[in-house]
């Protein structure tokens, strides 16, 4: 390997990483700031995630004020780091999570208490209890929580303090930074996710809208070849990713409003209006499909080595249009999930429709065309086709019956 070192003696390679290295911190410097603006702007993740910052110092911050100055503990510590990490994502999550994190700590400190008392010594108690609490820790029943039996029996062994009553103080401090924890949680801004599951249903169809626009371009324009239609093709699979993340926060939205009915739902900080049915995640999750399996059949006839006879590129203009519509129509579809006013839904615009089902006439009649040139060229455009029709069927269900 040749190593270029340019007229100063820099080494081509160490500037290299270190440019790269410089891009990486000017993206990480203009995600923060986006987010700041983002919590200034409205309601949103970032906002929800700085209010939950802010309750868990919150929380922690009163669990010692309640144990060092009300209750004058000398064992405080515990009671504002139980608090601090069960500021969860939703209440119901908060109880489980400081269950299964108190269970640890009652371990932790009764095994790490019995190996002192049986070695009598700091460096064999610990030899004696960390890998029976490490291995325990891994017990599904613990979840994420089981690594605290560990932990609290070292600070029990190095505080030198192994006594019952030192345990039963350790033990009551936690419990009451759970119930602080918890009830910070419960009952200062409960967090409920709503706004995810619409904010991410909107973003999935605008971005739908985005790469079936971005290949309606490349059609009308003529600059459609295997390395353009493999990047759109790339673009279509990162839905994926948004797809999962709404599958995510359908589930968060479900456990957020386990324990939060009655008096405590009126505190949430999380829009009112009932959240878009499941049924909606369903149709987004085809379009997702569709628009997936429509950019891998245009990669597959721009690749010559797998596509003989590519369909006629005056057809694939017709396409492009019948797809920007397509991609208009995934746009207004995130407008009205996002309770935008006015959407402008092209599907609901006669003159639209009109405008697509001549495009589709003139695609079926291409397809007439190409059936005489060989079954190649016909299968590509008769895929395509179907995969449009599929797409337009699931963004307007009644033309299903048109």
């Amino acid at each position: 390997m040749t190593r270029v070192i340019d007229g100063t003696g820099n080494d081509g390679g160490t500037t290299g990483r270190l440019a790269r290295a410089a891009d990486a911190v000017r993206w990480e410097a203009r995600s923060v700031g986006r987010a700041a603006r983002a919590v200034f702007r409205g309601p949103g993740r970032e906002r929800d995630l700085l209010v939950q910052s802010l309750k868990a110092a919150l929380a922690a911050l009163l669990a010692w004020l309640v144990a060092q100055v009300w209750l004058g503990d000398p064992m405080a510590l515990m009671a504002p780091w139980v608090a601090l990490v069960l500021v969860q994502a939703t209440v119901y999550s908060s109880l489980v999570t400081g269950a299964r994190q108190f269970a640890a700590i009652c371990i932790g400190a009764l095994v790490a208490s019995g190996a002192q008392a049986v070695t009598d010594d700091t460096t064999g108690a610990l030899a004696l209890s960390l890998p029976v609490l490490v291995l325990l820790s891994n017990w599904s029943r613990f979840g994420d929580q089981g690594i605290y039996a560990a932990t609290t029996a070292v600070f029990t062994i190095a505080s030198g303090t192994v006594s019952a009553e030192a345990v039963g103080h350790r033990l009551g401090q936690a419990a009451l930074g759970a119930v602080i924890g918890v009830a910070v949680n419960a009952l200062v801004l409960p967090p409920v996710h709503l706004r995810d599951v619409r904010e991410n249903l909107a973003a999935l169809a605008r971005e739908a809208g985005e790469v079936l626009s971005a290949v309606a371009g490349d059609l009308r324009e003529g600059e459609w070849d295997a390395q353009t239609a493999v990047g759109r093709l790339n673009a279509a699979q990162r839905l994926q990713d948004r797809l999962d993340a709404l599958r995510s926060a359908r589930g968060w939205s479900r456990e957020s409003m386990r324990l939060t009915s009655g008096m405590l739902r009126k505190l949430h900080r999380a829009p009112t209006e009932a959240l878009p049915s499941e049924g909606e995640d369903e149709r987004l999750g085809r379009i997702t499909g569709h628009v997936m399996a429509l950019t891998r059949s245009l990669a597959v006839a721009a690749d010559e080595e797998r596509s003989p006879a590519p369909p006629d590129p005056e057809v694939l203009r017709a396409y492009g249009k019948l797809l920007e519509l397509l991609g208009d129509s995934c746009r207004a579809e995130a407008d009205r999930l996002l309770g935008e006013e006015n959407p402008g839904d092209p599907l609901l615009d006669r003159r639209t429709e009109a405008a697509m089902r001549d495009l589709h006439t003139r695609l079926q009649e291409g397809l007439t065309q190409e059936a005489g040139q060989g079954p190649a060229r016909t299968a590509v455009l008769g895929t395509l086709v179907l995969q449009a029709e599929n797409l337009w069927a699931d963004l307007d269900p009644e033309a299903r019956g048109r």
